[in-house]
């Protein structure tokens, strides 16, 4: 799996040249193109993972959590691809359980009793952005708010110390596999 991802990336991501020649990211292009912010390594992955959660969920505006995450990205020095990826985790199928998880988990905080059925029915009649700025203008933003950020953070870790086991499992297969290999080829010299 990680090998077809791999050669997707490779097919398809601009390359650093590609990258270089965009008028707008030249100032700071030695900053931002810095091979250790795009190199898949042990440390990079989870901090790309971790910053991509912690971003995609409390932002929760799709354009700025991208930006959000690429920028952020560089600071922690965390994988930049990584990061801008996980932000994809909150989207249109799970955001309505985000903000629902958000405000139980808010109330429980803030000891507030923010309405749930009021999120429902916004939700299930497709309110306007003017209808959720006076929800969010009531009572009920310090419980999302709060909700959101603790979410946001136990999904961050618990993203992080999973990328690090998967990593640390796929590194494991790859060498076991390629003594596997050597051991292989060294018996065929010898028989």
């Amino acid at each position: 799996m990680f090998d077809s991802i791999g050669r997707w990336w490779r097919k398809n991501a601009p390359t650093r040249e590609e990258l270089e020649k965009v008028r707008w990211l030249r100032p700071f292009a030695h900053r931002v193109l810095e091979p250790s912010l795009w190199r898949f390594t042990r440390r990079s992955v989870p901090r790309g993972v971790a910053l991509g959660l912690i971003v995609g969920i409390f932002l929760m505006i799709p354009g700025l959590q991208i930006i959000g995450a690429a920028l952020l990205a560089l600071p922690c020095r965390a994988n930049v691809p990584i990061a801008v990826a996980m932000t994809f985790l909150s989207n249109p199928a799970t955001t309505p359980f985000l903000l629902y998880l958000s405000i139980i988990v808010g109330n429980r905080f803030v000891h507030s009793t923010a309405d749930i059925a009021t999120v429902s029915a916004m939700i299930d009649h497709g309110a306007s952005l003017m209808e959720w700025a006076r929800w969010l203008a009531s009572s009920a933003a310090p419980a999302l708010v709060m909700g959101l950020f603790v979410i946001s953070v136990i999904s961050a870790a618990i993203g992080y110390l999973l990328s690090s086991c998967i990593w640390r499992a796929w590194i494991s297969h790859k060498w076991t596999l390629r003594e596997r290999h050597r051991a292989e080829r060294e018996a065929e010299l010898r028989g």
